[in-house]
């Protein structure tokens, strides 16, 4: 998933609890808050106030990645040729249904090709018709990279039956440049309102991409002002932005869509939009949030956040407080990779591992509110997941194994190491617990807390760091959405004309592994799902025996709302932010 962007990378890499991007969950059980006391659905009305801690990356579709855009913008603002429904049944929200388009897709060539139907009636907010070729207008903006930064595109660049330039990239330059259109026009075909993707490789989880992500969504050439566009709202949902162009710092209020009509919806299972406006305005911090949120005054009655409860506020979380909360698990993972290319001995590598208190590492995250011990890098919520026997043993981890696995590799003792991670107070913390329980096994540790920027650091082939750390959630329900984008060299390492590595991508350690590689490889040419995750649980036992990565825990989001907040429960395809799809407000 990409930054817990989607993924938890730019902020986790500041470790802010309260600052993650994306998720998947329910209310307590994935369902419906105990704080709703009607279980009903909710009154159509009022105002719902949303208080977002940061700054979005872009309002538009093809340059989004935050995982809360996501999850917020589906339900309110852009519709796409499916959706994931919201669902107390964590099944039956991973599965798509028709949004858009007339049904889920029909695939052909062994899922090497792709077809919908737009369903009749479907407009912008301007009173046109969304058409097939604004289906394809929006995927072409992937490859303008010269232009557009950001979003998912590369999903669609990798797989589009697109020739690559010799001379670096695709072959298609683009809709703005032009060079090689008649390249797209063959891998993206409309006829009528069927538009057809022709991929160069089965996809048989594109629907899910689709549901997921922004970048097949459709875009209205005519508006299109290229980086110029990265503020202004065309909606075709349920809302539309008052004004039509987003505050970046401010944020924007969100109105009826008078040209959205909800017989092309389903409304009960995607959008009920029930509140008349949703109002977002933009904090610099969660606290503020957090503590208008406590209080429970005036408007602030009816209002959600982004911001996650921070450890500093447990104790003030309880008695009726308690009551307006909801505790999920996310899709999330927080894990350590080894420097393959300096802790070469695999022994070393696996008596790091052992030594790993992954107990007092999440305890000092803020405890069971924060995450819960991982035994897997796919989080158990994803279709492939297994817990690897690798990491099996003592969360407290096992100082004295480790250090027998050290003698039995023949290293002078204590064994340096450096440990890199994003600085924050809570993060000074996991690493001081990691540090002792290493140290106990026989490792001398020293901690590198980077203050600013961290993945564009950990990503250099000549950095000094041993061990890193690392969060990752899946951009759909796949694994394939896990595993090749952090251990596949192929498409991880740049290289310089010389063939030497010049930047490890999100392949952090320098993992290399022929045999990994064959499995991603027989996973992609899979004839379905079922038979993909089967191999991907293969290789991801082949990570865990080379001890490419030591899972810490899969992060739990803690969330609390306003007393007139009502069905607040989260989305629990790809985010467990809150779901604005059946939320409402007491007027």
């Amino acid at each position: 998933m990409a930054k817990m962007r989607k993924r938890m990378v730019a902020l986790s890499a500041a470790a802010a609890l309260t600052a993650a991007l994306a998720a998947c969950g329910g209310g307590s059980d994935g369902s419906k808050s105990d704080g709703d006391s009607s279980g009903d659905t909710s009154a159509k009305g009022g105002t719902l106030q949303y208080l977002q801690h940061f700054p979005f990356e872009s309002t538009d579709p093809q340059r989004i990645y935050y995982g809360v855009e996501l999850a917020n913008f589906r339900r309110t603002l852009y519709r796409s040729l499916v959706g994931f429904p919201f669902d107390k049944d964590s099944d039956v929200a991973n599965t798509p249904i028709p949004d858009l388009a007339t049904d889920t897709g029909t695939s052909t060539e062994g899922g090497k090709v792709w077809s919908f139907t737009l369903k009749d009636g479907i407009k912008w907010e301007d009173g046109s018709d969304i058409t097939c070729e604004d289906f394809a207008y929006g995927a072409s903006r992937a490859f303008a990279d010269d232009v557009l930064t950001g979003g998912a595109g590369f999903y669609l660049k990798g797989y589009l039956d697109i020739p690559a330039d010799p001379k670096g990239g695709s072959a298609y330059k683009g809709p703005y440049i032009g060079t090689g259109q008649e390249l797209f026009d063959k891998a993206v075909t409309c006829d009528g309102k069927t538009i057809t993707y022709h991929f160069n490789k089965p996809w048989p989880d594109f629907p899910l991409s689709v549901a997921s992500l922004m970048a097949t969504d459709p875009y209205k050439e005519s508006v299109d002002k290229g980086d110029k566009s990265k503020w202004v709202v065309l909606s075709n949902g349920p809302y539309k932005v008052e004004g039509g162009k987003w505050q970046v710092n401010k944020g924007a209020t969100l109105v009826r869509n008078e040209n959205y009509d909800a017989a092309t919806d389903t409304p009960d299972k995607l959008r009920e939009a029930n509140p008349d406006q949703i109002d977002y305005q933009i904090f610099t911090a969660a606290e503020p949030i957090l503590d208008r949120l406590v209080a429970d005054a005036g408007d602030d009655k009816n209002a959600i956040t982004s911001a996650r409860v921070a450890p500093a506020y447990f104790s003030q979380i309880e008695g009726p407080i308690a009551d307006r909360t909801a505790l999920v698990d996310s899709p999330y993972t927080n894990y350590l990779v080894p420097n393959q290319q300096k802790l070469k001995d695999p022994k070393v590598r696996q008596a790091l591992a052992l030594a790993t208190d992954v107990d007092g590492y999440t305890k000092a995250e803020g405890g069971d509110k924060a995450g819960v011990p991982a035994e897997s890098i796919i989080n158990p919520g994803l279709p492939g997941y297994t817990e690897q026997e690798a990491f099996s043993g003592s969360n407290g981890g096992d100082p004295e194994a480790a250090k027998a696995l050290l003698q039995e590799a023949g290293v002078t003792l204590p064994y340096p190491i450096t440990y890199t991670y994003g600085q924050s107070e809570t993060q000074d913390k996991t690493a001081a617990v990691l540090q002792e329980g290493w140290e106990k096994a026989g490792f001398k540790v020293k901690l590198d807390p980077l203050a600013d920027t961290y993945y564009d650091v950990i990503n250099q082939p000549d950095k000094d760091s041993d061990v890193v750390w690392a969060g990752w959630g899946a951009d759909w329900p796949s694994a394939m959405t896990v595993l090749p984008p952090l251990f596949d060299s192929r498409q991880n390492f740049a290289r310089g004309k010389d063939g030497k590595v010049t930047n490890l991508g999100q392949d952090y350690g320098y993992y290399q592994s022929d045999e990994f590689e064959g499995l991603l490889d027989k996973a992609a040419t899979a004839p379905d799902i079922d038979a993909q995750n089967e191999v991907l649980t293969q290789a991801d036992t082949v990570l865990a025996n080379d001890t490419a990565y030591i899972p810490l825990d899969t992060s739990r989001f803690y969330w609390l709302y306003g007393s007139g907040v009502t069905d607040f429960m989260t989305d629990a395809a790809s985010s467990s932010y809150p779901d604005l799809g059946p939320i409402g407000v007491t007027k």
